[in-house]
C-alpha cells in the first residue's frame, strides 16, 4: 500500500473495521465478566451479590451473541485453529502495512482535491 489516499486501498476496509470493532467488543465483554466475578467474591451483601450475578449472566449472554455474530461473519474461528491463524496473520500484515504508510508526507498540498472552486 503506497498511498493511503488512493481509493483503491480502501477496498474491503469497512469489513475489516467491523471485525476489529467486534473483536474489541468481545475483549471488553470478557473483561466485564471477569470484573463481575471478582466483585461477586468481594461483596458481603446478598442483595448486591444477586444483582452482580444477574448482570454477569446478562454479560455472558451478550458475549455469546457477539461470538455467534463473529462466527457467522467468519471473523472468528474458535474451532478451527489453522483458519484462525490465517485471519490473525492477515490482520498482522495489515497492521504492518498501515504502520509503514507515510502518513505525514513532505508534500501535503491537497489543492484541487476538494469540490469547492478556488477564490
Amino acid at each position: 500500500m503506497n498511498d493511503y489516499l488512493d481509493p483503491i486501498n480502501s477496498v474491503g476496509m469497512p469489513e475489516k473495521i467491523d471485525s476489529a470493532i467486534a473483536l474489541d467488543l468481545l475483549i471488553t465483554v470478557k473483561e466485564l465478566i471477569r470484573n463481575y466475578s471478582v466483585a461477586i467474591t468481594e461483596t458481603a451483601s446478598p442483595e448486591v451479590r444477586t444483582t452482580l450475578r444477574n448482570q454477569m449472566e446478562a454479560a455472558i449472554d451478550y458475549q455469546t451473541e457477539v461470538i455467534d455474530l463473529m462466527m457467522q461473519k467468519k471473523w472468528f474461528h474458535p474451532y478451527d485453529v489453522s483458519e484462525q491463524q490465517l485471519l490473525d496473520l492477515d490482520a498482522a500484515n495489515n497492521a504492518i502495512d498501515i504502520a509503514g504508510l507515510n502518513l505525514f508526507p513532505e508534500n501535503n498540498n491537497r489543492k484541487g482535491m476538494f469540490p469547492t472552486p478556488p477564490n
